[in-house]
């Protein structure tokens, strides 16, 4: 199949952050199996900003199926507006099918899923929390690297879930019948505080990485001072204020359901992603 044929077959996947920890990941499998995408970013040969509505419709042109995930998160205000505004144009555009990334715990993510599941459109929703890539990948990898996690809410469990689960049960969604109306809510198969997903961390790679519980404030200015981004700080200052209360640790049955396998443990992500040396430290670091 040519460029040409791929932009313009119905069979094409649109993989919205398709350069993301999510969407990269689903947007690699497919190519891997030979299905044609087309990457939803910015910075794509056909560019797709959440920001500027004027380039929704030629992402979706051509389109049949989408995989959503909203940035940086379906909790901000306006997601559930750019949503429904994405929903009404794939349909207008023929799309058939969306599989939605969703926020366990979040109301406004719930809300968002309202508006997916009435779109007309066949629709999946994949529901998450706290993955475990947020400490190689994300804001916490650097506290990794510099021996010392600082964070709030240390004694909550949280049953991370794996990037790589959620893009299998994402891809499974995408490109097999028997999903359509499924909600799969994702964990990992046990909870861990977050000083024991340090102390998980610290394990798998044989070295001292401390945790330092932090009030909400010290927290803020811990990020700040990272150079975090704005958006990103008060994301994470609401995800741990209000999402990490508790109310998502109880572990779920999603990733089997979807997959008909247990999901993937931390201190396997761990034991791996310290082999890759990702979180490797020079001697005078």
């Amino acid at each position: 199949m040519t460029n040409k044929d791929t932009a313009n077959s119905a069979n094409t996947i649109l993989v919205l952050g398709g350069t993301g920890k999510t969407g990269g990941r689903v947007a690699a499998r497919l190519t891997a199996s030979g299905v044609p995408v087309r990457i939803g970013s910015r910075t794509a040969a056909i560019p797709f900003d959440w920001t500027d509505r004027a380039t929704w419709a030629p992402a979706l042109a051509g389109i049949g199926t989408v995989y959503l995930s909203y940035q940086p998160d379906l909790a901000v205000p306006g997601a559930p507006a750019d949503i429904k505004a994405l929903t009404v144009q794939a349909v207008a555009a023929g799309v058939r099918r969306i599989v939605l990334l969703s926020g366990r715990g979040e109301p406004e993510a719930l809300e968002c899923e309202a508006i997916v599941r009435d779109s007309g459109l066949e629709w999946t929703v994949v529901r998450c929390a706290f993955f475990a890539q947020n400490f190689s990948e994300g804001a916490f990898a650097d506290y990794i690297l510099a021996g010392e996690v600082a964070l709030p809410s240390g004694d909550v469990p949280e049953p991370f879930v794996d990037a790589e689960d959620i893009a299998e049960v994402a891809v499974a969604a995408l490109t097999c019948d028997g999903h359509t109306g499924q909600v799969y809510e994702l964990t990992g198969p046990r909870a861990l505080t977050f000083a024991e997903a340090t102390a998980e961390i610290a394990r798998a790679t044989g070295r001292e990485i401390a945790f330092i519980p932090l009030s909400r404030a010290e927290f803020v200015a811990s990020l700040t001072s990272y150079g975090v981004p704005g958006d990103e700080v008060s994301l994470l200052d609401y995800l741990f204020g209000t999402v990490l209360d508790g109310r998502n640790s109880a572990t779920t049955d999603g990733v089997f359901r979807a997959l008909g396998r247990a999901p993937r443990d931390f201190a396997d992500y761990a034991r791996d992603v310290a082999n890759s040396g990702v979180w490797s430290v020079t001697a005078d670091a």
